[in-house]
């Protein structure tokens, strides 16, 4: 088996959007983002994925600080007939570097199947982009004790046409979908409990060792209230980060818990 060479886990924190924001307030929190990064160093790797009509405008906002720029999602297909649709090619030439896939609204709402989401995984890692593969449960799942398995049968669908060399460009966040935009959040041992059954399903797929180095961030109602806790679990490498991305002060303590909590590890 092709093996990829060994590296840290370095703190991951993203802020998703989602469908907030207007140019004003895009370029007004970029630019608030840009100016404090160097607060918060090298030590955390940070990613706004704003909406697609201001990926340029916020790539130009963010300059040289050092926050990569990511899209919310791309197209399984190359190019071609499909309205509204957006290529990784696309991506790549406004200067995104990451992109979203997978994540539970499109799921769940717009009923991406597990085979679109492994598609558009292929896509966009084929393609030289790096990715956060969301997966997590609904909380009837949950509650009827399938956790684990829905969380395995994602990341084995997803993963099933991946080489590990394709891994070291790739984050794995859980978000339980019953904690996103809720205000419920996992606990601590939730979140450990869900990021360690991850790593097991990474590891049988690969090997153990692979599984070790694949960061694996949280995300689902993720505050600067509850960020330290979280990212004091060993196996929580940061966060991907909804409604709190949209205040600079708010992202930016939670990107500091994560120097701290993840990075003192």
């Amino acid at each position: 088996m092709t093996r990829v060479p060994s590296r840290t886990r370095r703190p991951f924190v993203g802020g998703n959007w989602k469908m907030n924001s207007d140019r004003a307030s895009a370029h007004d929190l970029a630019s608030s983002l840009a100016r404090a990064a160097s607060s918060v160093g090298d030590g955390v790797e940070i990613v706004v994925f704003p909406p697609y009509p201001y990926l340029d405008l916020v790539r130009a906002a963010l300059g040289e600080s050092g926050i990569a720029l990511g899209a919310q999602d791309l197209s399984s297909e190359p190019n071609g007939a499909l309205t509204g649709e957006v290529s990784a090619e696309m991506l790549l030439d406004i200067g995104a570097t990451w992109v979203l896939v997978g994540h539970s609204e499109r799921r769940q709402k717009l009923g991406e199947s597990d085979g679109l989401v492994a598609d558009k995984l292929v896509m966009a890692l084929e393609s030289g982009l790096h990715v956060v593969l969301c997966v997590g449960e609904t909380l009837e799942e949950r509650n009827a004790g399938r956790e684990s398995a829905i969380v395995e049968r994602q990341i084995g669908a997803a993963l099933a046409n991946i080489p590990p060399t394709h891994l070291e460009r790739m984050v794995i966040a859980y978000e339980p979908i019953w904690a996103i935009g809720t205000g419920v959040v996992a606990t601590p041992k939730d979140a450990a409990g869900a990021h360690a059954a991850i790593r097991e399903a990474l590891a049988s797929r690969y090997d153990s060792a692979l599984a070790r180095e694949t960061r694996i961030v949280y995300g689902g109602s993720l505050a600067p209230g509850n960020a330290k806790a979280l990212f004091a679990e060993s196996g929580v490498d940061g966060g991907l980060v909804g409604g709190a991305s949209l205040k600079a002060s708010d992202f930016l303590a939670i990107c500091s818990a994560a120097m701290i909590g993840v990075g003192a590890r």
